[in-house]
């Protein structure tokens, strides 16, 4: 069920080989042994309008949110933060911002249709 969402700004991608970061953040999900590997799904979007502080569109970003059931411990998830944001620093260091989210999903509203 985990969903890595990489959201970045439209000027990353002149810069930044999305598709491959994209690649190597999913592997680290997968390679946490916390999910099921059919399970995980990783996607990235592009951002064509943001504003940053007083700063407008001018600071380049990328943002991973990373939706999780419950159940896994705040260390799980701490090391599974850390692990996507040495990823990012690794491919992404000359971008000026790089934030990880690692956020836990109601069990109890979550739905899932499989075909």
């Amino acid at each position: 069920m985990p969903n890595l969402v990489l959201e970045y700004s439209n000027s990353v991608d002149e810069r930044v080989n999305v598709q491959g970061l994209l690649e190597d953040l999913h592997k680290v999900a997968i390679g946490t042994g916390l999910f099921d590997v059919a399970s995980v799904k990783s996607r990235a979007l592009r951002c064509h309008h943001w504003l940053v502080g007083d700063e407008g569109d001018s600071v380049d970003f990328i943002h991973i949110n990373f939706d999780l059931l419950s159940g896994r411990t705040p260390e799980q998830k701490r090391d599974l933060s850390r692990a996507l944001m040495t990823v990012l620093q690794e491919q992404a260091s000359h971008v000026r911002s790089l934030t990880v989210n690692v956020r836990d999903m109601d069990i109890d509203c979550f739905q899932k249709v499989v075909n």
